[in-house]
């Protein structure tokens, strides 16, 4: 074991922590030394959502003292960064997490203590509530207490800025640097000036509630399609609170839940993962979609950032659409409902990430729409947003992961929007005579067949981490030639922020703030295969992207079978198909 572990433990035992703590640390140190190691060989850090990681004691875990650091530091930077402003003030939420209201309690009270003013959700809320409040109260900062759709040992910590989004740089490393500066509990303030605390819930819920059901684009289908029998589940999250009442009030009076997955708990009993991009997680409420023969189904994950979609296809069987599926039938949907309101004036645009497929940059382009390319990370969304604020006009935004938004009154993934929106197309789809799966094929018809997989492969703890790194190291120093038999003619690299065109070896600027662990490799058949080491989980991320021509409906299973076929020999070719 590793002496700095040891060290870092022995502070524990002797430091101003409560005895439960010290005796966990002890039991550790006694009969788990690899998790003793895990829990101590690092600082947890801030990533592309934050501070997130499993629950328990250590430096390295998700507990109080981790939780009431971070806040310390928090408190100290936002009282660096406005030395003048007369009150400094910061909304909390928090998910259905185990944990995750005492998170919030010592959010809230840490920040109190150090006189800021603390705007605590009364229940638990949707993340994107959160990012409404920090702006709609003039808030400089915000925190949400979630980790998403990770497994139930987890938590996390998400922190916002004056704009509604996730921190980014130089703030997410300036956070770091204060909270580094704590090594100890006596350095934070717990307790002290709880009139800084202020409960809110309803009222809030009704000012997010108007903005959501202001970006309505077709209520003469929704009137005329009212009972449209529409199956949603929360996985036992916090969309319960807002996403059938925002569904109600659009006009649709047919909603169909899942009981047993309306009560919020953190265990999340009834699946193996919260995670809507599970199949597995969508098992109940495609049953009851099957028995009530709805029309679809919507599923939202623990903090009702991200959404997954179940449509009918041509056989009336239920489909589990990927996020870049659901993100192409939003995306058209609300450009040519705006082409056809008059709306687009050449100040608009659309955004998505590096490995967001390409097709929604087609659908822009007919549009006359400009599409900009960001990483992975709904927070480098919002920068964009906010550098075109006053300018041009954000309309829609989506990553692959199941994540988008719909408007500038958020700046982050919203799941409350994403639903009401979802249901409007339905009903507007269903006046054409048509499904969303028709829909769906009509785009492909138009704009090509776009097809991705994504492959995960996890590497758990310290070592995990070093065996990635060299994954990626092993794909940079020798760099694919061909893929499935095409040729690589661009390799995008962006640690280095450089494109190298393969034949004439011309390297170009990407132009992106900064560099990030990503590389892409695009071949002459346009393929995209993209490396990804994972921001908030223990894993490296290989997707995969084709395109391919899709002349007549009845031909699509053909060309989605040839696809996965392609799929199954990239894997294999890179060795990662286990």
């Amino acid at each position: 074991m590793e002496e700095r572990v040891l060290q870092r433990a022995q502070a524990w035992l002797d430091g101003n922590y409560d005895d439960k703590t010290k005796a966990k640390v002890k039991e550790l140190m006694e009969t788990n030394p690899s998790e003793l190691t895990e829990s101590f060989y690092k600082n947890m850090e801030f990533g592309t959502g934050g501070l997130r990681g499993i629950m328990g004691v250590g430096t390295n875990r998700m507990n109080k003292y981790t939780v009431g650091m971070a806040t310390q530091g928090l408190a100290n930077y936002l009282k660096r960064c406005y030395p003048g402003q007369p009150e400094i003030k910061v909304a909390i939420a928090y998910d259905c997490r185990n944990n995750s209201a005492c998170f919030a309690q010592i959010t809230a009270h840490v920040l109190a203590a150090n006189g800021l003013k603390a705007y605590l959700f009364e229940a638990l809320r949707p993340t994107p509530e959160l990012s409404f409040t920090v702006r709609h109260l003039g808030c400089q900062s915000g925190v949400v207490i979630t980790a998403s759709h990770n497994p139930k040992e987890y938590n996390g910590y998400k922190a916002y800025w004056n704009d509604g989004a996730q921190v980014t740089a130089p703030h997410d490393k300036n956070i770091i640097a204060e909270v580094e500066k704590i090594t100890d509990p006596s350095q934070v303030k717990f307790e002290g000036h709880d009139e800084n605390i202020q409960r809110i819930g309803k009222d809030m819920d009704e000012q997010y509630l108007s903005k959501v059901l202001s970006l309505e684009l077709s209520p003469e289908a929704v009137k005329a399609r009212s009972r449209l029998r529409i199956v949603y589940t929360p996985l036992h999250g916090t969309g319960v609170t807002l996403i059938p009442e925002a569904l109600k009030r659009k006009g649709f009076t047919n909603i169909i839940r899942v009981p047993e997955q309306d009560v919020s708990d953190g265990n999340f009993p009834t699946v193996q993962s919260p995670n809507p991009e599970e199949p597995t997680a969508l098992k109940m409420a495609i049953d009851k979609a099957i028995t009530a023969g709805a029309a679809i189904v919507m599923a939202s994950d623990p903090d009702a950032d991200r959404v997954g979609l179940a449509i009918r296809d041509p056989e009336g069987q239920f489909v589990l659409l990927n996020g870049n599926q659901t993100n192409a039938l939003l995306t058209y949907y609300i450009l040519r409902r705006w082409q056809e309101a008059g709306k687009l004036t050449g100040k608009e645009y659309i955004i998505k990430t590096i490995v967001t497929s390409d097709l929604m940059r087609r659908i822009a382009d007919r549009y006359g729409v400009e599409c900009y390319n960001v990483y992975t990370g709904f927070k480098h969304i919002a920068e964009v947003i906010r550098d075109n604020e006053g300018s041009k006009t954000f309309i829609a935004g989506g990553e692959e992961s199941f994540g988008y938004n719909v408007g500038e009154f958020v700046r982050d993934k919203d799941a409350v929007t994403t639903c009401c929106t979802i249901a409007e197309m339905t009903a507007w789809a269903n006046e054409q005579g048509k499904t969303l799966f028709d829909l769906l094929l009509d785009i492909y018809i138009e704009f090509g067949y776009f097809k991705e997989t994504l492959i995960s492969i996890t590497k758990k703890g310290k070592d995990g981490l070093a065996q990635i790194e060299e994954m990626m190291k092993r794909f940079r120093s020798a760099p694919l030639q061909t893929i499935d038999g095409a040729k690589v003619v661009r390799i995008y690299d962006y640690s280095t922020l450089e494109t190298l065109d393969v034949a004439s070896g011309r390297r170009s600027k990407i132009d992106l703030r900064e560099p990030s662990n990503v590389l892409q490799y695009e071949t002459d058949d346009q393929t995209l295969v993209s490396l990804r080491p994972s921001g908030t989980e223990p894993k490296i991320k290989f997707y995969f992207s084709v395109a391919a021509e899709l002349k007549t409906k009845d031909n699509y299973l053909n060309v989605a079978t040839e696809i996965e076929a392609k799929f199954k020999r990239i894997a294999k070719e890179l060795m990662i198909d286990d």
